[in-house]
């Protein structure tokens, strides 16, 4: 069982997204539990403060050290740079600074025992967490988005659905895109003419040995 962490600035953007499969089966079936922590809890002063200026000058707010540490500590039970040297849990910053993050990460991702994810916001996070703090800090790609919420379900569903028994027909697993370095090949349904589109007629042949052939022609290198 693997136990999901993910500290957020806004818990509703993924909390419903829970209720639903892939996450709904692997809590059934005790193959991964979900927590989110808000950010704003861990907040110094009354106002609930959790970000600032950035040293040097700069558009926007950055995420402060402090509420982000205290957040780690508490999820944990210990400070974050004990957490960072244990076996079997990650403790991953989501940053355009990251590494790329692709089907193999998220399969050694699926190995871990416990992963938290701290979902940066604004113009992201103190530099201090990066460096000392986390085992890992992933991109989703070379894009611009608000915050770390949507690349948080990402990984999460990603890594989810990978897990024991969560996906009904395991089998299918291995043959998705990706699985093996490949884009899976195009696939075709009911109605075998579609506005005077054909479905292949290897397809229709029932010849097993070309339509396996056909698959493979068809599933370009990733």
């Amino acid at each position: 069982m693997i136990r999901f962490n993910v500290l957020t600035l806004f818990p509703e953007l993924i909390q419903p997204h829970l209720e639903f499969l892939p996450f709904k089966r692997a809590v059934e079936k005790n193959a991964a539990g979900y927590k989110l922590w808000n950010l704003r809890s861990y907040a110094r002063d009354k106002r609930g403060t959790i970000d600032d200026k950035p040293y040097g000058g700069g558009t926007g707010m950055l995420l402060m050290p402090e509420p982000i540490y205290d957040a780690l500590s508490d999820i944990h039970g210990e400070p974050p740079e004990n957490v960072i040297k244990r076996d079997g849990v990650r403790v991953v910053l989501l940053s355009p600074r990251g590494k790329r993050y692709d089907q193999k990460y998220a399969e050694e991702l699926s190995k871990a025992s416990e992963i938290t994810l701290i979902c940066g916001r604004y113009e992201g996070v103190d530099a201090r967490i990066e460096e000392n703090y986390v085992t890992d800090v992933i991109s989703i790609g070379d894009y611009v988005i608000s915050g770390g919420e949507v690349p948080a379900l990402i990984i999460l569903e990603s890594i989810t659905r990978l897990l024991p028994q969560v996906i009904e027909k395991e089998d299918a697993i291995t043959k998705e895109s990706f699985s093996e370095g490949n884009i899976e090949h195009p696939q075709y349904t009911r109605p075998e003419t579609f506005k005077g589109k054909k479905v292949p007629d290897v397809l229709l042949s029932g010849n097993h040995k070309e339509i396996e052939k056909w698959k493979k022609e068809n599933s370009p290198l990733a």
